[in-house]
This record gives structure tokens, sequence and C-alpha cells, in this order.
């Protein structure tokens, strides 16, 4: 007989989501977490982001309010209170995912790091476990690109960043995907400066189209945004003593020859370790300096590191259970079983169903869930689907993306017509004055394949699209849909409806039109 009927090992999004379904229907079942409930997105993820980003957001707010007749002094920012905030909002959420909650579900939550000896059996704490069913939910954590000298500079991650005693004078940002852009939105709009550098361009996976919007907007804040070159090189630089006065100073921004480079007075102490210099009183400022492969030279005082995630593969000893991975993550079949071994799934980061690839978002870690349960408990067929999952940037304003993009749809041989709206022509937006952004639909054979929106609360207005997708919801009942007056939502509604404003209004319509308007 086995321990459990399941243990999760992970209690992230993804294996909360599976322990709570289980420990509710009744599943005898043991969730394994080795650090803090919650996982990355409550702790050093999407919750104290989006706090963040609310405190960086209602400062832009405060300053541009002057577009209503309505004026404010210029916000002042204490950075000690909005770490007060993103903590109180960690703090609010945490009791639904804590071991109390758990427990009390039926569920056995143990403390420790799991490692497979088995096919169906983990030790944790010493303790050898089995089960008929094992998920693994280990989540991933940011992925560090073997850049000379990187890994002599201290530096951020998701993980560190949210725990800054001092606000950063100039945060350097190596990658531009949605955590680069929403730090840089969150740091500019609380003080900071900001510089981005991506190799290739910023928000690569979406459509160019909405991030043309989305690089103007960042920029007018005051982001500085360096695309399409590589980062070669990293080094640090430690100011002299007589400048180390103060709790921060401009960054500078150099070129190959040093010239232009404008006066730096250090930062606080960085929180990282740094090696040697971690043993002395007063720590030497540090200024990471990117090196670009075009001979340019950026220094700041801050460098976060955002390229990307990594699989937490290396601990769970995986091969002592026949479980096949990758540096992509373990790999499964479209029902997220192990391709080796039966009785082991995996959901959430780690997972890389079919080989097409892991999806690090939370949402998709529930919606894993969801077909664990279905396939491991009630023998359901389910399987994966990605062809309408949203994901969304959450800077402002907001992209949002579901299905495809435009240029997804050619290359895959669809003949689509593209429809769109400009928040310009928006009531809402334009009572708002807030106008910069957009709906853009893609369209074949009267279906949406794929939609894109770049507007404030673009997160809140993609479901509708997401839905319309999946379900393949004909265009003509979308073009038809009642919307509340005046919301940003008439957006979509109008890109849908104008798929056959050229036919309504053609000269045949026109004609039957006036028949029609003479008969009795």
């Amino acid at each position: 007989m086995s321990d459990f009927d399941l243990i999760v090992i992970g209690a992230g999004a993804a294996g909360l989501s599976v322990t709570a379904g289980a420990a509710q229907l009744g599943v005898k079942v043991a969730l394994i977490e080795r650090d803090r409930m919650g996982g990355d997105c409550l702790n050093t993820g999407c919750v104290p982001s989006k706090a963040m980003l609310a405190a960086a957001h209602a400062v832009v707010m405060g300053r541009e309010a002057g577009r209503f007749g309505v004026r404010f002094a210029e916000p002042a920012i204490d950075w000690a209170a909005v770490q007060v905030h993103v903590q109180g909002v960690i703090d609010s959420i945490a009791p639904a995912d804590s071991e109390v909650r758990f427990r009390g579900l039926g569920a056995t939550v143990l403390r420790g790091e799991a490692r497979f000896v088995a096919a169906d059996a983990v030790v944790v704490n010493g303790q050898r476990l089995t089960a008929r069913r094992i998920v693994v939910a280990a989540g991933s954590r940011a992925a560090v690109p073997p850049i000379p000298g990187l890994a002599q500079v201290p530096f951020l991650t998701n993980a560190t960043v949210f725990g800054l005693a001092e606000r950063p004078e100039h945060l350097l940002i190596l990658g531009g995907g949605p955590i680069g852009l929403e730090m840089a939105d969150a740091f500019a709009g609380l003080g900071s400066r900001v510089t981005v550098v991506e190799a290739g361009t910023i928000a690569g996976r979406e459509d160019p189209e909405l991030v043309a919007g989305l690089r103007a907007a960042l920029v007018a804040r005051g982001v500085e945004i360096v695309e399409g070159v590589k980062v070669v090189g990293v080094e640090s630089q430690t100011l002299p003593l007589p400048l180390r006065e103060g709790a921060g100073g401009r960054g500078r921004s150099e070129s190959a020859a040093g010239r232009g480079a404008s006066p730096a007075r250090p930062p606080p102490p960085n929180p990282l370790p740094q090696g040697e210099g971690e043993t002395q009183k007063l720590p030497a400022p540090v200024h990471p300096t990117l090196i670009l492969a075009d001979g340019r030279r950026i220094t700041g005082s801050h460098l976060l590191v955002a390229v990307g995630r990594r699989p937490n593969l290396e601990d769970l000893d995986l091969d002592a259970a026949n479980i096949r991975a990758s540096p992509a993550g373990i790999a499964t079949d479209a029902g997220l079983r192990s391709l080796t071994n039966r009785r082991v799934y995996a959901v959430g980061d780690i997972a890389d169903p079919a080989g097409i690839g892991p999806r690090a978002f939370t949402h998709v870690g529930s919606y894993h869930a969801g077909i664990v349960i279905r396939r491991a408990l009630f023998r359901l067929p389910a399987r994966v689907d990605y062809s309408a999952l949203p994901r969304v940037t959450y800077t402002n304003p907001e992209l949002a993306q579901t299905g495809i993009t435009e240029a997804e749809a050619r290359a895959a041989g669809h003949t689509v017509t593209v429809l769109r709206w400009p928040l310009t022509d928006n009531d809402r937006a334009q009572a708002e004055r807030d106008t910069t952004g957009l709906v853009k639909l893609v369209v074949a054979r009267g279906r949406v394949l794929g939609a894109g929106i770049l507007a404030p609360g673009a997160g809140e207005m993609i479901s509708l699209w997401t839905l319309a997708i999946a379900r393949k919801v004909p265009l003509s009942t979308l073009a038809g849909l009642i919307v509340p007056y005046p919301t940003r939502s008439e957006a979509g509604k109008r890109a849908a409806g104008s798929f056959f404003a050229a036919k309504l209004f053609a000269p045949r319509t026109k004609t039957l039109v006036r028949w029609l308007a003479r008969m009795p």
C-alpha cells in the first residue's frame, strides 16, 4: 500500500491548485514545499510586482492630473512606505496559500526538499514516502546568462529586487520581456532612472504594432530602451571614498571612449553578497557596467537580470525515477504525464508538454492543475491546448495578447484579415484623456484567430477574445454584442463590426434599402 494517493512537490500556484482540488475530493494527498508557501508568484513575482506597479501608476496619475484641470504638488515618494505596501499586499493574500488552510482542507503539508528515490517514491527530511501518483510542481527561477563578468558583479533578480532597502538611482535592466518592462515601468514611476537593454526587440513575442505603442509610452515616461545589441561583458566600478557620502546618485552612460560621462554618487550598499567586500563595515559601492557589442558602456547603480526563467530540475534527482527532462523542463505528453514514468505528472513552469515548451504564467499553472485532476483522479481525457492562451504585460498601458499574432497567422499559411480600432476613436478613452492604444484582431474565415490590445486595463478586456477563440465564436456574433457605453471594450466590438462595414454600406446594399423603403 502506498503512503499517499497523491504527492505534490511544490507549493506554488500549480501545486497548490492540484492539492486543493485533490484534498477537497477526499484524496489522501501530501504537499511538499522547501521554501515559502505560495511560491514565486505570491512572494517574488506576480503579487509584489503588481503591488509596486500600482504605487508607480498612482505617482504617474498624480503627475498627469493636470489634463483634467486638477493639479497636485510633485508626489513625495516614501520608499520605505512603498515597501510596506508591497509586503502588506503579500500578507493579505498569504492566508489563502498557507499551511493552515491546506491542512484544513485535509492535506498533509511537509516542509523540506523532496527528491526521487524510486518511480513511486520520494525522500523528504530523511523520510521515504510513496504514492500512487506524484505531481512535480517545483517551478522555475530567474535564468542567469553566461555573460563574462556577470558572476563577479552583484545583481538583482525577481527574487531580490523587491527587498531593496533604498530606491535605485539608476537601474539597469538586462532583458526586455514582461518582467523587465514591468519593473522598468514601476521603478521609473517611483523616481529611478531606468535603462532597459534587450538583444532583440522588447516584448519580442508580441505584435510589433502594439509593441510600438508601448515603447513610445515607456520612453515618454523616461525609460531609456536600448534594443538590437547584445551585452558581451559586465564590469563593476567602485567609486573613490570621498564620493561615498549620500544615499544614491546619478548613474552614467558612457561611450566606448568614456566621453559624455556625468558625475556619479554611490548608491546604497547592494543587498546581495559582494564576496570579500561584504566583511567591510562600509562596503565600497559597486556600480555595474554593461559592455555592449557595439562598444558602448552603460553604467548604473543597480543591475536587474530579467532574461527568462529556468526550471528547478537539479535537486529532484529525476534519474532515480526514470523521468526524462531537458533544459526546457520535464518531458510530458499533451496530458502532462511524464513520457518515461507513467506515475508522474508535471505542471506549471517545470512542465514541457509535447515538446512545445513551458509557459511561465500563473494562470497556466492553474490550467495545468485542472488537466491533471481530470486525468489522474477522474481518469478522463484531457490535454493542453494553448490556442487561446492569454498573456498580459502589466505596464501602463497594458499589453494583452491571446491566440496568435498577425505574423504567426501568416507564417502558418492563413489568409487573414486584420481589423483595428484605435482608442482615439473611443469615447471613454477621450473622456479620460488617455487615448494611447489599439485593439487589433486577426481574423480568418469569419472567426478570430488572435487578438491584441494595448490599453489601460487591457488585461481585463482580453478574456472575451480568449473565449471567442477557444469556442470559435463567429465574428458576426461578436460584432452584435451589446457592450456598455462608454467603455474601452467598445473598441473591440467596433473592430469586429468594421469587418462587415464595407458590405453593409456597399452600393448594392444601398439600392436594396431604397427598394425596400418604397414597399408599403
